[in-house]
């Protein structure tokens, strides 16, 4: 998870009805995510050949006022896949952002430490997202930065300027590993966006590598 300090005034174009930046320390933040699927199933079932596979997106963070509880949330630019089958679902059945590119991922162990990585073709190019880690995974510090990026168990898409969708991601707090090092080559600007070119040139706030877990996206609703 690649995390930088966003532009306000940019994300309020992609915000969901009733829904809110959600800001830590000042900042809101837009993180760059690479992980696997594992194990899936849709509606208790496994589809053939569409049970293990990569994703890699573009995200930011939300807060949405439930009758006077705060909901935290994730909101998606856009979500890479290696499946046309998992982008037609998810478009459809979650009104989110899918698109199908050719991707490989990699995960090596050595003696001291974790390399991972996650590459999607774009225009003929590679992009990147790679680390290398410590080897054992720590608990998340409560208040910390890694906290508010992972600790979002809602997801929100913009369904028209008036309605939105909701969904509920249940999952476990998740460790953390510590990243010694990382490389990160995305064309930010052609593939979310012109708004979001200039994260070419940043450098991420922080990155961090989290431990998997089992999780559930539940039914979505309509708010």
């Amino acid at each position: 998870m690649a995390n930088y300090v966003g532009d306000p005034d940019v994300l309020q174009n992609f915000l969901p009805a009733k829904t809110e930046l959600d800001v830590f320390n000042g900042h809101v933040y837009v993180s760059l995510v690479g992980f696997m699927f594992m194990n899936t199933r849709l509606l208790g079932m496994k589809i053939p050949f569409h049970i293990n596979f990569e994703e890699v997106n573009l995200r930011f963070y939300v807060r949405y006022n439930d009758k006077g509880t705060w909901k935290r949330g994730t909101v998606f630019i856009k979500e890479i896949v290696p499946k046309p089958a998992i982008s037609f679902i998810a478009n459809a059945v979650y009104h989110e952002n899918y698109c199908t590119k050719k991707m490989h991922h990699f995960f090596t162990e050595k003696e001291n430490e974790l390399s991972a990585g996650y590459q999607w073709k774009h225009h003929n190019k590679w992009n990147r997202l790679e680390v290398v880690t410590e080897k054992t995974a720590v608990p998340m510090q409560p208040g910390s930065r890694e906290e508010f990026i992972a600790a979002h168990y809602w997801g929100y898409s913009k369904y028209t300027d008036k309605i939105s969708y909701e969904y509920n991601v249940q999952h476990p707090a998740w460790q953390v590993y510590d990243v010694k090092e990382y490389t990160i080559d995305c064309d930010f600007g052609s593939l979310y966006g012109e708004e979001f070119a200039g994260l070419q040139n940043l450098n991420p706030d922080s990155v961090f590598m989290a431990a998997g877990s089992d999780v559930s996206v539940l039914k979505k609703r309509i708010i």
